[in-house]
């Protein structure tokens, strides 16, 4: 087996190492950041990814968006600015020496709080409008996050200390390569806030019928703008995005609620159970009876659906 490049590792993942003892997703005591850790590769697996700042400790991951991937390692981080249907690959692990690695949602508000303050970098419009990009890793984010992990060891001092250390990751990401998309969100004259107050309304009303007319005058967009710049920042049309999200809340409640077929189908919003499992096998590669009894004898697999879905 060919090795695409040598193993490297961040200092980062000496501190994560402790707190992931198995493959898993792990919440911790600091509100917005979890852990991870793999221990073998693995193909693509559907995911919804938030806005987040994702890193690797040691190992490598990619992400697939629109049929386009991102890889990311322990020198470049992966950053996305809206709720993205996502695929996340592990392409770098092995019990010997795991992926590890972080994710920590991002406060827009909290973005939009320091931009204004001002004393940023001039903003230039990212290489590729999209809502994900991969960053190159800094001293200065790679030590602010390194803090914020020490301080799960100092539980008492997480309310009064994360809260600085977190403003201080924000900054330091708006001063990376990766600034500019962050800005692209919290400016409410662009598209990119446009698009993710579309989202939000998408994630609350996913179970009704969706008109584009009425979604893009909902945040002042022409329908033909509106649907190329879903399209461009999302990597698929509003309808499909829909739909994603419909199977995966579905797949959802067949798992942790235990709804049959036909329930969960009827739950989502479609009317016919039949039209529901082929949507959903085309989606994810088999009958929704077979995935789900599939998932269930997999429990990091099962655990990493029932986080993507809180």
């Amino acid at each position: 087996m060919i090795q695409t490049a040598p193993h490297h590792e961040s200092p980062l993942a000496l501190n994560i190492d402790p707190r992931v003892n198995a493959p898993g997703d792990f919440a911790t005591a600091i509100p917005g950041l979890s852990l991870f850790r793999r221990d073998q590769p693995a193909p693509p697996a559907v995911c919804m990814i938030e806005p987040s700042l994702v890193l690797v400790g040691r190992g490598e991951k990619r992400l697939w968006v629109g049929g386009e991937g991102y890889r990311y390692d322990p020198s470049r981080f992966l950053l996305t600015s809206l709720d993205l249907p996502a695929n996340s690959e592990v392409l770098l692990a092995s019990p010997r020496q795991p992926c590890v690695g972080l994710v920590l949602k991002l406060d827009v508000s909290l973005l939009a709080e320091l931009i204004t303050q001002g004393g940023l970098p001039a903003n230039r419009p990212p290489a590729k409008a999209a809502g994900v990009g991969i960053g190159l890793m800094s001293p200065p984010l790679e030590g602010a996050l390194d803090r914020l992990l020490a301080l799960l060891d100092e539980p008492e001092a997480i309310p009064v200390l994360a809260p600085l250390i977190l403003r201080e990751i924000h900054y330091r990401l708006l001063n990376t390569d990766q600034g500019s998309r962050l800005r692209q969100i919290t400016a409410v004259d662009g598209q990119g806030y446009r698009i993710g107050k579309a989202i939000d309304w998408l994630k609350v009303n996913y179970t009704t019928a969706l008109r584009i007319e009425e979604l893009a005058a909902r945040v002042q967009m022409s329908a033909p703008t509106f649907h190329h710049h879903f399209r461009q920042l999302t990597g698929m049309s509003p309808l499909r995005y829909q739909k994603w999200l419909r199977l995966n809340e579905a797949r959802r409640l067949m798992l942790m609620e235990r709804l049959d077929v036909s329930r969960a189908a009827f739950a989502v919003g479609y009317e016919s159970p039949s039209q529901f499992s082929r949507e959903y096998g085309r989606l994810f590669g088999t009958a929704p009876s077979r995935d789900i009894g599939l998932l269930r004898g997999q429990p990091v697999a099962a655990q990493a659906l029932d986080n993507a879905a809180h």
